[in-house]
């Protein structure tokens, strides 16, 4: 990077930013892509020629990582890749494309005009003075009809999925997008949908803890192991005394592994047993037809016949007529 001597103009200078960049970017970046973005944007107002090589040493961070960060604002459309460097792309046409494109969104006023009921654009309200203080960007107001439209979400659902995701960090588009399709799946609608699901995924949860503790595994679940219980929870409506069941039979195993204690219970739910009672009464079932089946595979031996004893050796001769018999006859 090539640096001319400070021009006493720089003291009097000002690099601006948009709004759009901070209501639309600025949460979802990492720290150090903003400073890379930041640093390249004010540098791009006055020509220079900069070499990433450069930036890592002025910036202190990684080479690694302000290639990264150049990635990542070029897959937002931030930054255009020219034959000669980089352009920044313009913050104000960007939004307003996505403000005037009917497919995508409308304006607040638009909305508002629209608006099958205050209710819903009281929740909307609610979103932008919770989680955006008041001056939540226009395009976030199609997205959020959008939403409405597409998931049949009521209001208060709506809210709840901001919060969800507000809670967590994560208040950008493609984490609110991914929450609500689970929410969707799980057939959520109303407030009452959404606390029966947090009511079964907290009870997921617990099961969870438990194999965990069972198993006397001093870590979290991995997700496919994650998926196994949720299947067994979900999908077979089996509870933890049905599971324990499956853990004391395949723990004893040389090679324990949660693929061998999914084919058991699924091998239970394939039979329509659905209480302990039921397992128990059908394992009871199968040693029983296996100690039958090994009896009558058992083969007679010569010596499982019953033997005559011999005390004495002329008694087996016994029968036997001797010379002298004969010679009477």
């Amino acid at each position: 990077m090539k640096l001319d001597q400070v021009d006493s103009s720089l003291l009097f200078s000002n690099t601006t930013i948009p709004d759009a960049f901070f209501t639309e970017y600025f949460s979802q970046a990492s720290g150090d892509s903003i400073k890379v973005y930041l640093y390249m944007f004010f540098l791009s107002k006055y020509g220079k020629d900069v070499r990433i090589n450069d930036l890592s040493k002025k910036l202190n961070l990684p080479l690694k990582t302000i290639q990264d960060s150049i990635k990542y604002w070029e897959s937002l459309g931030l930054l255009i890749r020219k034959n000669s460097g980089y352009e920044f792309a313009n913050l104000q046409e960007i939004e307003l494309h996505k403000l005037y494109n009917p497919k995508v969104s409308l304006s607040p006023e638009d909305i508002k005009n629209t608006q099958k009921n205050k209710y819903r654009a009281q929740a909307i309200e609610n979103i932008n003075n919770e989680f955006f203080q008041g001056v939540m960007s226009p395009s976030w107001y199609g997205d959020i009809e959008m939403w409405f439209s597409k998931y049949s979400f009521d209001e208060e659902v709506m809210i709840a999925l901001f919060r969800y995701c507000f809670n967590r960090s994560a208040l950008h588009r493609n984490y609110i997008q991914t929450v609500a399709e689970a929410w969707a799946k799980n057939n959520i609608k109303t407030f009452a949908d959404l606390d029966a699901y947090y009511a079964k995924q907290e009870a997921l949860t617990s099961i969870e803890k438990t194999i965990c503790k069972k198993l006397g595994l001093n870590r979290q679940l991995s997700e496919y192991e994650e998926a196994y219980v949720s299947k067994w929870v979900n999908d077979y409506n089996y509870n933890m005394d049905i599971i324990e069941i499956a853990l004391k039979r395949t723990t004893s195993k040389a090679n324990f592994s949660f693929d061998y204690l999914d084919k058991l219970l699924s091998s239970w739910h394939e039979r329509n047993l659905k209480t302990p009672e039921a397992v128990n009464q059908f394992i009871s079932d199968m040693k029983q037809k296996e100690k039958d089946i090994k009896k009558m595979s058992k083969k007679p031996t010569y010596n499982s016949y019953e033997q005559r004893n011999y005390d004495n050796y002329s008694d087996l001769y016994a029968n036997i007529p001797t010379d002298n018999d004969k010679k009477d006859d």
